[in-house]
């Protein structure tokens, strides 16, 4: 498969058969389109993923292709990988081109992530601190609560709660200067339900 699989294509049967699709159509479509192109099947979808937008139309004919073959019809849609939103989009989304204008899109969705933290009362980052010893996680939850961070301890592992990625980096880059030299201190996507902003 290719490095790059910015394209990605989502076939889902209208007459779906169970004992053909999608497992068994996907490794049809698989010895079919090459090793370019990954393809992955879900409980009622078959997923190609290509580096190029021509690639993926030429998969996308390849896959209705072997299921017409079958007498099955299917519904496809193509996205492309959006990497500032981290998330799959329409292809007439436009991607920003310039610096400036891939830093306007980060600010947007820095924007909304803490729109989002400030509506749902939820985090929507956390840094992750893991630490050599549960006293070491003790006094550096201690100091940072002091701090007004909010602070989830388990054990030897912390989780500091942000609105926004660029406030989850900004918070991991104190941290570090906090915690012990041996600690380690990640970024994540926050997967808890604490409270934001720390009451």
């Amino acid at each position: 498969m290719t490095d790059s699989d910015d394209w990605r294509v989502t076939i889902s049967a209208s007459q779906a058969q169970p004992s053909f699709f999608p497992r068994q159509a996907a490794e049809e479509i698989r010895s079919r389109v090459g090793r370019d192109v990954g393809v992955g099947a879900g409980e009622a979808q078959i997923f190609l993923y290509a580096g190029t937008e021509t690639a993926a139309a030429e998969a996308e004919r390849i896959a209705r292709d072997v299921l017409a073959q079958r007498g099955l019809t299917a519904e496809s849609a193509v996205h492309r990988w959006h990497p500032i939103e981290e998330q799959w989009e329409n292809p007439d989304v436009p991607m920003p081109e310039t610096e400036a204008e891939r830093q306007e899109e980060h600010q947007r969705l820095v924007d909304a992530e803490t729109t989002e933290a400030l509506a749902t009362g939820k985090a929507q980052w956390e840094v992750r601190v893991e630490l050599h010893s549960h006293r070491q996680a003790v006094a550096l939850a201690h100091k940072l609560e002091s701090e007004g961070r909010a602070v989830v301890r388990r054990w030897k592992f912390l989780l500091v709660g942000a609105s926004n990625e660029d406030e989850a980096r900004e918070f991991a880059g104190q941290i570090r200067q906090e915690a012990p030299p041996d600690a380690t201190v990640m970024v994540e996507l926050a997967d808890v339900g604490w409270p934001f902003p720390p009451s």
